[in-house]
Order: C-alpha cells, then sequence, then structure tokens
C-alpha cells in the first residue's frame, strides 16, 4: 500500500465505466451510491514498561447501494476492478426488484473543509513515536511514588473516500484522525486504583506528541487515580445528581441522542418517536448534532452518502425539532437528510448516526448549581454505559463522582451508577450551566455492530431524581 493519494479512477476504475454500472444497479430504484475507500492506521501501546502492541493496518474497497423504498442491497469487496463492480451490481438488483422508483436528486455540492488532509500515520517517524511513550511512562511514574504500572497508547489513522452518484456526482474527502490515550494506576496499603485519561481529533501526530500536550494528559490520568484511591464505596438511593461539563455529555449521547436518530423513529421504536413539536425536556434544554465543528473526533466535511454535514438543533428550548437522517430515511419521512448518514466503513451500508452531540450552556453558575445540591452525588467523569433505545432506559458507570451534602462537596465515591430514562432525565433538569465544554475527543459510538468516532459536550447540570446504584453508606 502506498503513500500515494487515494485516485480509484485514474489508477484502478474507467469513471465513465463504473458510472454506467451504478445507473444499472440504481434502475427503477429510488437511492444508491457507490462507495470507495482506503483506509491507513497505525497503534503503538506501551504498558508496563514495554512495547505491549505495534500495528500497522492497510485495507482498501468499495461498497455499492441500491435502495427501493425500505429496502436496500449492498455489495462490497476489497478488490476495486470493474469485474468486482459489475459482480457487486448483480447482487444489490435482487433487493430491487422490478424497480418502479423514482431516482432522489442529488447531494448538495460543497467547498467546506473542516479538516487537512495530511497523513498523521506518518507525521513522526517509528523511533520517535516509541520515545514519547517511554518519556509519558517515566513522566508520571516520577509524579508520584504511588504509581504502580502506566499504560501509554498513541494512534493515528487516515481514511480516503470517494463517492460516485448515479446523476454523476463524484465527491470526495479525506479524514486524519489521531488519539493518545494514558492510563495510570496506584498503590497505597495494598489497595489500587486507576484513572485515565486521553484526547484527539483530526489532525496531525505532531500536536499529540509535543510535552507540551501530554504533560497534562498524564497529569490528569494520576490526579483521578488519587482521587479514587482516597473514594468511599457510593451510596445508593434516588437523589439529585449534578453532572461536570464536557465528557458527561456521554449521558446525553446514549440516553437521548440514539432516540433521535431518523430511523428508530420511522419504525417507531424510540421513546421519541411521534413526538415532533412536543415538550420532550425541560424549559432551557437546546441539543444540537454538530459535524461542522473543525478538527473535531466526530466532525466529517461530508457523510457516507455525499451529503455535507450540517449543525442540527434537536431539542429547542425543550421542544423535540428534529432527528437526525439519511438519505433513506429523510426520504420516507418526507424530511430533507441532515448529513448523518455514516458508516463504519466500506464493507457496511450507512445508517443514521450522531456527530459532535451537545447541550447548549444555559445562564447558572457552576458554583451555585453545587451549592443548591442538598444530598446528591456530583458525577465528573464516566466509564461504560447501557441504554434500550425503545424505552430509553440506561446504566452508567462513574469513574469519578463526589458526595455532595448542603452544598458542600465531600469525598470521593467509588461503585457508583446512574439508572434512569432518557425521556424523564430531560425533563428532570432543573439547572443548566454557562460553562458548556466539548470532550478531548475519545468518544466512539456502537450502532447495528458498526462502530464511528463521535464528539459529545455539555454544560454542568442538575437532574433531579436519579437512581443511583453503589453501596450503601
Amino acid at each position: 500500500m502506498t503513500d500515494a493519494p487515494f485516485r480509484p479512477f485514474d489508477d484502478q476504475l474507467d469513471e465513465q465505466a463504473a458510472l454506467a454500472h451504478l445507473r444499472d444497479a440504481v434502475a427503477g430504484a429510488d437511492d444508491g451510491e457507490l462507495f470507495l475507500e482506503r483506509r491507513r492506521s497505525e497503534v503503538i501501546s506501551f504498558d508496563d514498561g514495554r512495547v505491549k502492541t505495534a500495528s500497522y493496518d492497510a485495507g482498501e474497497g468499495f461498497g455499492l447501494r441500491a435502495v427501493r423504498g425500505e429496502t436496500a442491497g449492498y455489495a462490497h469487496s476489497t478488490e476495486i476492478s470493474e469485474a468486482a463492480v459489475k459482480r457487486a451490481v448483480e447482487t444489490a438488483r435482487l433487493a430491487v426488484g422490478d424497480g418502479g422508483g423514482t431516482l432522489a436528486e442529488a447531494p448538495r455540492a460543497t467547498n467546506v473543509r473542516l479538516y487537512g488532509d495530511a497523513d498523521p500515520v506518518s507525521d513522526a517517524e517509528f523511533p520517535v513515536k516509541l520515545d514519547t511513550l517511554r518519556e509519558i511512562d517515566a513522566f508520571a511514574r516520577a509524579l508520584d511514588p504511588r504509581v504502580v504500572q502506566v499504560s501509554a497508547t498513541l494512534a493515528a489513522s487516515l481514511q480516503e473516500v470517494e463517492i460516485l452518484r448515479p446523476e454523476g456526482l463524484r465527491v470526495r474527502d479525506v479524514r486524519p484522525m489521531t488519539r493518545l490515550n494514558v492510563s495510570v494506576i496506584v498503590e497505597e496499603n495494598g489497595r489500587r486504583e486507576q484513572g485515565g485519561m486521553g484526547g484527539g481529533g483530526r489532525f496531525g501526530l505532531t500536536d499529540l506528541i509535543d510535552k507540551a500536550n501530554w504533560e497534562p494528559v498524564a497529569r490528569e490520568a494520576l490526579r483521578i487515580a488519587l482521587v479514587n484511591l482516597d473514594a468511599e464505596p457510593a451510596p445508593a438511593g434516588v437523589m439529585d445528581v449534578v453532572l461536570g461539563p464536557g465528557w458527561p455529555g456521554i449521558l446525553l449521547h446514549e440516553a437521548v441522542g440514539h432516540g433521535l436518530e431518523g430511523d428508530f423513529n420511522r419504525k417507531k421504536s424510540s421513546a421519541f418517536a411521534g413526538l415532533m413539536g412536543q415538550r420532550v425536556a425541560a424549559p432551557g434544554v437546546t441539543v444540537l448534532d454538530d459535524g461542522t465543528i473543525p478538527d473535531r473526533r466526530g466532525s466529517i466535511s461530508i457523510d457516507d452518502e455525499g451529503t455535507p454535514s450540517g449543525k442540527n438543533v434537536l431539542i429547542d428550548d425543550g421542544i423535540l425539532v428534529g432527528y437526525m437522517q439519511d438519505r433513506q430515511n429523510a426520504r420516507l419521512m418526507g424530511v430533507e437528510p441532515t448529513g448523518n448518514g455514516r458508516r463504519e466503513s466500506f464493507a457496511h451500508a450507512p445508517m443514521p448516526r450522531m456527530t459532535n452531540t451537545y447541550m447548549l450552556s444555559g445562564n447558572a453558575d457552576p458554583k451555585d448549581i453545587l451549592a443548591d445540591l442538598k444530598d446528591g452525588i456530583y458525577a465528573v467523569g464516566f466509564g461504560g454505559g447501557q441504554v434500550d433505545i425503545t424505552n430509553g432506559k440506561f446504566v452508567f458507570s462513574c469513574t469519578e463522582a463526589y458526595r455532595v451534602k448542603d452544598g458542600k462537596v465531600g469525598r470521593p465515591v467509588k461503585g457508583a451508577t446512574l439508572i434512569g430514562d432518557g425521556a424523564t432525565a430531560l425533563q428532570k433538569i432543573r439547572a443548566i450551566g454557562n460553562d458548556m465544554t466539548l470532550d478531548p475527543g475519545i468518544g466512539n459510538c456502537g450502532k447495528a455492530g458498526q462502530w464511528v468516532p463521535v464528539g459529545v459536550g455539555q454544560p454542568t447540570l442538575m437532574i433531579g431524581g436519579l437512581t443511583v446504584g453503589g453501596s450503601a453508606a
């Protein structure tokens, strides 16, 4: 695999021949496209003083789709050739049948570029990356004698896509991605606790391997580990909860965001189905999905159907005003696509997915919000979570949380889980801070077996009456 730009219509396919085959595939269909992709990625992990993994992956291929009504025929191949495209046409047409559809209009064109196109994998030589990880390991260990283990990972990738549509529109996007993660384990009096921190986005690796950037990440990972070393068992019961800004927006993403994706609402399997124009959240709650923020992890100049990314308002002052849509669901629901048709790779068909999902700031001072918390939990870090899209019920584990009584933040608590449902939680938001922050660039989202990078964000929030699972105080 060379580092030359991915130009499949110059090097592997005749564009006019490919277009003719694509038109055969979508004859009588409503929509379809030929999606071509090349991806390169490198991951280096340093664990407990030595290299744990060092991997480089490269691959390319195409996916061809024909859509008619609610049905889509999809075929993909790692061989980019006219013969492979012809075989894919035969498979995709099985879903179209005799046709009878009317081909949808092409996406509007855009010249917007939200990130650069340089290859971050090539930003630094392998020995430099390895030395950086060794430095992080040594730096974190030197910060505190209680550090017993350090893990650090550098990841970089470049995804290049070309999308050919049956009306002849051809669009291209080059998507860089980098990420640094640091995990620290500390031990004191036989007790071990862990803390982790990371960050990244659609920019070069050089930014991440600069000491001025990775030092704060390592310090924050250690701080969280030491906080947890002092944690007491979490209380259990129904109580008010204050969520910190930034990454805690992952709760919003899971508990609310998935329920606002078009396919779940078209099929009426979402807790928000049929509620357009109605109040679904407390006054002051405004939620957006915005794929247009430069260099952010969840941003995309165009989605994987060729539609320009959008800044889409989903909930406006508590009123449901929009869903996230790909082309198929938008057409079936009689609305416009929103630039949310995303896929993990050429081997997957697109579906409505989030980009950067966040809640706008309110007017409250975060200090006043905490001062108003009489008896509850202040949660500023989250780990894994689960949600049931049909009813919005969620369970999230806290990685950093504190007991609060009479407005005073007390000791950290360990083992706290937040339990509730998204629709009810939105209605029970009692205060919205003026400190909206986006996460540092660490989000991944899974849906139907596909993973895509995303961003989240929110201000400090107080939510009344959430169930907190833990150990009785």
